[in-house]
């Protein structure tokens, strides 16, 4: 069951359209979904919206954007999760994924925080690398050395559109998430569009008499 979402970011209008900011993205975009309202709270370094879920739903559901800058997200994420005991198991981190193109996402649990800083933070603070992720493609410059550059630069428009159509997928099962049925929610997430069919190759001539 999932108790608190994490989407990673950049504050600032400066970085508002950034590759980097594709999780405060998802989280805006979930925000609406559940009509809530993200609003600053000093003791948690961020912005944080509380959904009521019955008892029975797993209770509060927190949606938290760090304003902490990248590099200092577990700032944010740890003290939230401390206070209202939350394990890292319910914790879902949604996060813009240099592995994978445009139009791709994963959501897995655990693993490496793979040179994302925003993960080594959380990974730090929290003591645990067992927390959700939903990993968001961006793509990738092919030039480590462009990382940098290349994660704080505007996506051009049809790879905007690309991860926000798979901000708008995986928030079909975001219910699914929720409640903690992750393979459920992994085989729609991760399922291929069915192939076309190959069209059917035409009958063969007839063969000729031989008269």
């Amino acid at each position: 069951m999932i108790r608190m979402i994490v989407g990673l970011g950049n504050p600032g209008v400066e970085y508002e359209a950034t590759r980097h900011n594709a999780g405060f993205w998802w989280v805006d975009a979930a925000a609406r979904q559940l009509k809530a309202s993200l609003v600053p709270d000093r003791a948690y370094h961020g912005l944080v919206a509380r959904v009521n879920r019955p008892p029975d739903q797993g209770g509060p559901l927190w949606l938290l954007e760090p304003m902490t800058y990248m590099n200092l997200s577990g700032k944010s994420v740890a003290p939230l999760a401390r206070f209202f005991k939350i394990a890292p198991s319910e914790i879902l981190v949604v996060h813009d994924e240099l592995d994978l193109p445009p139009g791709q996402m994963k959501l897995k649990q655990g693993g490496s925080a793979a040179g994302h800083n925003g993960l080594k933070d959380i990974h730090a603070q929290l003591g645990a690398a067992d927390y959700w992720r939903l990993r968001l493609g961006i793509g990738h410059p092919g030039i480590r050395a462009e990382v940098v550059n290349y994660v704080l630069r505007k996506p051009p428009a049809d790879e905007r559109d690309a991860i926000e159509r798979n901000i708008e997928e995986s928030l079909k099962v975001l219910d699914l998430m929720l409640a903690g049925e992750m393979e459920r929610a992994m085989m729609k997430l991760h399922a291929k569009p069915a192939r076309p069919k190959p069209p059917r190759p035409p009958d063969p001539p007839p063969a000729a008499d031989a008269g």
